[in-house]
């Protein structure tokens, strides 16, 4: 099992991945939220801190939120900036936690590349989510426009391999539309929609040096939301097959 506080300096101020990751945490949630408005959701159950971004947004909208976190590192640095909000953080690797309580709604945002054993984590969350609860998961794209060039670039041999990023980010493996799906799936899940997270065309330092360059980026949230396959990210909302059926 990784040690978290190994990889925590990815989720610090000025990171290298930091425009993307926050371009992309400030955007998801929403999406999320979308979902749920109509659903009288009160409770939420999310895997990971990381940057906080996420946190801070859906804290706003549930009157019980609960966040697992493995790394003393991250919870230090969220509660120095964040000492108000109605948030109960736990310290614990998500493979150790238990709790009898049910949850309206869990949110696995981009959590599953990092895991040792990503189908016991979907298995044993499963038994915390509410009768008619959702499940929402975020995961890096293998398939995503800026991969797919990278391997006819030469820059990696493989669509599924790991590289110097996803390494240094603690990435385990990689997902796309389908394996996700199927996994899931296989897990007792049932996708009921999805759609995808930041179309990227170019990589960061070209964009950087276009005109309009936050109205590029944020075009390109909006225009991914129908291209999941080419995108960066993918996001699915899921309910257990038995809810579902």
């Amino acid at each position: 099992m990784n040690n978290l506080n190994d990889v925590a300096s990815h989720y610090m101020p000025g990171a290298p991945t930091a425009i993307e990751n926050e371009l992309i945490l400030n955007w998801y949630p929403h999406r999320i939220l979308s979902r749920l408005k109509e659903c009288g959701t009160k409770s939420l159950l999310e895997l990971g801190l990381g940057h906080g971004h996420t946190a801070l947004i859906f804290n706003k909208f549930f009157r019980r939120h609960v966040v697992i976190e493995g790394s003393s590192v991250v919870i230090d640095l969220f509660k120095t900036k964040n000492k108000s909000l109605n948030i109960e953080i736990i310290e614990s690797y998500f493979e150790n936690y238990s709790t009898a309580e049910k949850f309206d709604a869990i949110v696995m945002g981009f959590v599953l590349e990092h895991i040792d054993d990503p189908g016991m984590v979907l298995d044993r969350f499963r038994q915390y989510l509410a009768p008619d609860g959702r499940l929402f998961v975020a995961v890096p794209n293998a398939k995503s426009l800026n991969r797919r060039l990278g391997v006819e670039l030469g820059i990696i041999n493989d669509i599924y391999d790991l590289n110097e990023n996803d390494i240094a980010q603690g990435h385990q493996r990689q997902f796309c539309r389908a394996t996700l799906k199927s996994f899931l799936g296989d897990h007792g899940f049932e996708v009921v929609w999805e759609e995808g997270i930041y179309l990227k065309p170019l990589p960061l330092g070209l964009l950087q040096q276009l005109p309009r360059f936050h109205d590029n980026l944020q075009a390109m949230l909006k225009v991914g939301i129908d291209f999941p396959d080419l995108c960066v990210g993918l996001l699915m909302e899921m309910r257990n097959q038995k809810s579902a059926s």
